[in-house]
């Protein structure tokens, strides 16, 4: 059985999905989700989906407490589901090749730190960009710049504002991410 950990700053919507999709799964697990935020509505998905639940300062993801909390739970995988901080190159290390994240837009535009959510939906229409989409993308030590994985498109309309964008991107997420995460682990 492989274990995934999810790392997610927000609502969790994501983290949700690729639980449902692997709910059933005798080859993989959702085994924890650990998140920055307090606050964070993440925390109340995971209660709900009976998924253990961990909340860490950003200290705490530069030192080693993250990465002995993901190996004392014997993950094999990392996934960023709306995770805003950069993660350290000791977790990097360890999980080569094993961290994901997804990225509302077309990388390498509209990425790096600060690009993130609204905030890129909004971006891409003030410049009027004929598409946008997700990549999903291997993590390393810098935002979005790991090697892309998988990308899928949205031709965007003359109607579109970033809220009605941002609502099609979540589909496409909601769509695609899963199935990558799945490809990638098996």
């Amino acid at each position: 059985m492989k274990k995934i950990a999810i790392l997610a700053s927000g609502s969790g919507s994501n983290a949700e999905n690729i639980y449902n999709y692997f709910r059933n799964s005798k080859k993989v697990k959702i085994e924890l989700i650990l998140t920055n935020n307090k606050n964070a509505f993440v925390i109340e998905r995971a209660k709900k989906l009976g998924i253990k639940c961990q909340i860490f300062s950003k200290q705490e993801l530069k030192s080693n407490y993250v990465l002995d909390i993901l190996q004392k739970n014997n993950v094999d995988f990392v996934v960023l589901a709306g995770f805003l901080l950069l993660i350290p190159s000791n977790i990097i290390e360890k999980y080569t090749n094993k961290i994901i994240n997804i990225h509302p837009a077309l990388l390498p535009k509209y990425g790096g730190k600060g690009m993130y959510g609204d905030i890129v939906h909004k971006a891409v229409i003030e410049n009027k960009e004929k598409e946008s989409g997700i990549t999903i993308h291997y993590v390393n030590e810098k935002y979005d710049e790991g090697a892309i994985i998988f990308q899928a498109k949205y031709n965007i309309e003359t109607t579109d504002t970033a809220e009605l964008l941002a609502k099609k991107i979540h589909k496409l997420e909601y769509e695609h991410f899963p199935k990558v995460i799945d490809e990638l682990i098996r």
